[in-house]
């Protein structure tokens, strides 16, 4: 998911297949926190500490907003 718009294209297939929790590996995001999408999905990450380290490993959730309305 580091490159720009593969949340997006994520999003997208969460819908397509009406996915309302969804976790995802090898997400290369540093540090961890939340994020919002434009589409209203919520993703919770969690990657690297440090802030030399590459963008590697990395994991994280992606939630629906029929999931966060619950």
């Amino acid at each position: 998911m580091y490159e720009a718009g593969k949340a997006a294209n994520i999003s997208k297939e969460m819908s397509r297949y009406n996915l309302t929790l969804l976790g995802l590996s090898e997400t290369r995001w540093t540090q961890c926190g939340t994020t919002r999408l434009h589409s209203g999905e919520l993703i919770i990450y969690s990657g690297h500490m440090e802030g030399d380290a590459p963008r590697s490993e990395g994991v994280a959730f992606m939630l629906s907003r029929t999931v966060l309305n619950c």
